[in-house]
């Protein structure tokens, strides 16, 4: 593998009048079968049968001489070990930087696993598959590149998700189980559903790109492999609307939905997609640009006998015989094997690109909503969306008002083990990293966004 060093690139336009812009798409199935373990759940999962398509997708675009690639993957999250070697592969037969590579997960929980999380493991297999399918698609949109107009319109979905971390009577963090004595929801819902679509030069639709925060969660039919909500309604709107549709996970670590059934959400995920693109209006490309840098972060140190007792109160109380004792000595294996690598030094990407006046921020982890909406309101681009899950996994970050609330994304585990404060520090890198784009744009001559 290249040296980190090497890999932590700058892209930047050529700072002359705006060349045509070109899009290319890349889509490929992922073969599943009953055999391989769901990811999402607390213990490894299994279904029967498929409903749609698990895909990898790719969207490449090309500008003044700069290539970017934005791709998204129909699993629960990938992590560096499965994602370097790609993007290197990805760089070598395509001459994209490492550094304008965004490789998305849309976080479906119900499709086989790529990582270890929980008490279960990567189906190697499917992790393969996975590997090739990102790299085919990237290769397929960087062959079919075409000219094409870039339009934009910025919508807003607020029904299908909301807070999910919700203030209990008894001072606890919902997480399972009913919810009969819920005080208050503890952060703010983001409902912004952003639409980036590119047409060709016979006006029609080659790819859209949408986004949105709420955990993807929900299937037409239970029990089936499924890309979820977000995965199905996109797959309907391309055979509705031409092209090629691609969702970027937004920040949901602390969002869900909790009422409507999968049906529901993809109606209204649909109704909401189609009508911001309705109103989108072309924007100039004047610049296509992309950051990629490391962050440094360790492994939290924690106390073993306080966080047993706080999945014990959660679980005996909202989960029940047997699942309560279930859930607990899944948790006390995970620490643990954490207790070992306590304090330990990590790294891992934050990314920005930016597409004209539009900037996507990709974060490596399930990021607290709080946290993503700190970003849009620091940065200094007025169209700013958060893409989490992107280019790694770093478990659940929570922003520092939600550790100290607790609750599940904060009990230590695989799925949560970063030291407090490393979500801001990834907000502060990823608005730093804008205000570069920013700078860049405004000394190259251009008008700053």
């Amino acid at each position: 593998m290249r040296p980190l060093l090497f890999a932590c690139l700058l892209a930047l336009c050529v700072p002359i009048a705006a060349s045509p812009l070109r899009v290319g798409t890349g889509t490929v199935d992922l073969s599943a079968d009953d055999s391989m373990i769901i990811a999402g759940g607390i213990t490894a999962g299994k279904v029967s049968g498929q409903e749609g398509k698990l895909r990898c997708v790719a969207t490449v675009l090309e500008a003044n001489q700069t290539r970017v690639a934005i791709v998204a993957c129909d699993v629960l999250m990938l992590t560096r070990k499965t994602l370097d070697p790609v993007i290197e592969r990805i760089e070598n037969s395509t001459r994209i930087p490492s550094a304008n590579v965004m490789i998305n997960c849309t976080h479906t929980h119900h499709a086989p696993s790529t990582m270890r999380v929980h008490d279960y493991g990567p189906d190697d297999l499917f992790t393969q598959r996975v590997q090739e399918g990102i790299l085919r698609a990237v290769q397929q949109a960087v062959s079919n590149l075409t000219s094409a107009r870039f339009f934009f319109a910025h919508g807003e979905e607020k029904t299908v998700g909301q807070n999910s971390r919700l203030l209990l009577g008894d001072g606890q963090i919902y997480w399972i189980g009913p919810r009969t004595n819920v005080v208050r929801p503890t952060s703010p819902f983001d409902p912004d559903l952003p639409v980036l679509a590119f047409r060709d030069d016979a006006d029609q639709l080659r790819a859209m790109i949408f986004n949105h925060s709420t955990h993807s969660i929900g299937w037409r039919s239970p029990g089936r492999r499924s890309p979820s909500i977000y995965g199905m309604a996109a797959q309907e709107l391309e055979t509705q609307l031409g092209g090629v549709t691609l969702f970027l996970e937004g920040a949901s670590g602390s969002t869900h939905n909790l009422d409507l059934n999968g049906e529901e959400c993809i109606r209204r995920i649909k109704t909401a997609v189609f009508d911001t693109l309705q109103r989108a209006q072309p924007r100039e490309v004047s610049r296509l640009a992309a950051i990629k840098k490391p962050l440094k972060f360790k492994v939290r140190r924690f106390d073993d006998a306080a966080e047993d007792a706080a999945v014990t109160r959660y679980v005996r109380k909202y989960a029940g015989a047997p699942h309560d004792e279930i859930i607990r000595k899944v948790f006390q294996n995970m620490r643990r094997e954490l207790v070992q690598e306590q304090g330990q030094e990590r790294e891992t990407w934050v990314q920005v690109i930016q597409i004209g006046d539009v900037a996507l921020v990709g974060v490596p982890a399930e990021y607290f909503t709080q946290l993503g909406l700190d970003i849009k309101n620091r940065s200094p681009f007025r169209n700013t969306y958060v893409a989490e899950l992107a280019n790694d996994w770093i478990g659940y970050l929570p922003n520092s008002e939600g550790h100290k609330l607790g609750g599940y994304q904060v009990w230590t585990g695989f799925h949560s083990y970063a030291e407090p404060g490393t979500g801001e520090r990834i907000a502060d890198l990823a608005v730093g990293l804008l205000l570069e784009l920013a700078s860049a744009s405004t000394t190259s001559g251009k008008r700053s966004p």
